[in-house]
C-alpha cells in the first residue's frame, strides 16, 4: 500500500534551496528516487553526514510541517 504524499519536503544543499513538494515531486526534480528524499530528511541520513566532516554542500531534505 503506497504512502499518502501529504508531507512537504524542502531539500537544501548546504545553505542553498533548491525545491519545495511532496516527496514525488522532488523526487522527479532531482530525478533520484522518492526514498532517497524520505532518507535525506531521517534522523540516520542527519547523523551520518555529522560523522563526515569532508562535505561542506550537503544534500539535505527537511519535512515540512503544516502545523
Amino acid at each position: 500500500m503506497p504512502r499518502p504524499e501529504k508531507s512537504e519536503y524542502a531539500v537544501y544543499r548546504g545553505d542553498e534551496f533548491i525545491c519545495l513538494g511532496t516527496a514525488r515531486e522532488c523526487a522527479t526534480y532531482l530525478d533520484v528516487k522518492i526514498s532517497t528524499i524520505r532518507y535525506l530528511s531521517s534522523p540516520a541520513y542527519s547523523k551520518r553526514i555529522e560523522e563526515r566532516q569532508e562535505s561542506k554542500n550537503p544534500l539535505i531534505a527537511i519535512k515540512v510541517d503544516d502545523e
